[in-house]
């Protein structure tokens, strides 16, 4: 089972689990083309990018220009991803981090929401008018 991080902390997943649920859902690796990004995700309501280590930057430069690119969708990252790059993944673009049981058993909530206040101060933010 997976666990679901937000600037609140874990929260359930609210993605309906079948298909008929008119939610379009986009799996994407990290490794994916960046030219490509914009035909692989239209028409997505939530769109996931796969950490496969969370040495790999690749999937916060991929949401950021989904961002960039108008995806105004739910971004969520998934896999291999510790509670300080939270606060990265926020800025990049991500509403959400999922991790496995196990992960969020080892590292409990106020690990990953502590560093929050570095999200809502940062550059991006103030451009967005978020602050």
């Amino acid at each position: 089972m997976s666990v679901i991080v937000t600037e609140r902390g874990f929260v359930k997943d609210q993605t309906p689990a079948h298909t008929g649920s008119g939610v379009r859902r986009v799996d994407l690796c990290a490794d994916t083309d960046p030219a490509q990004l914009a035909q692989h995700v239209a028409g997505a309501d939530l769109v996931t990018i796969g950490f496969a280590s969370f040495t790999d930057g690749r999937g916060f430069t991929l949401a950021r220009l989904l961002r960039l690119q108008g995806f105004a969708g739910r971004l969520r990252a998934c896999g291999a991803l510790l509670p300080d790059q939270f606060p990265l993944a926020r800025r990049a673009g991500f509403d959400e981090v999922e991790i496995d049981a196990s992960r969020a058993a080892r590292q409990p909530e106020n690990q990953w929401t502590s560093e929050n206040h570095l999200y809502t101060y940062d550059y991006q933010s103030r451009l967005r008018g978020r602050v």
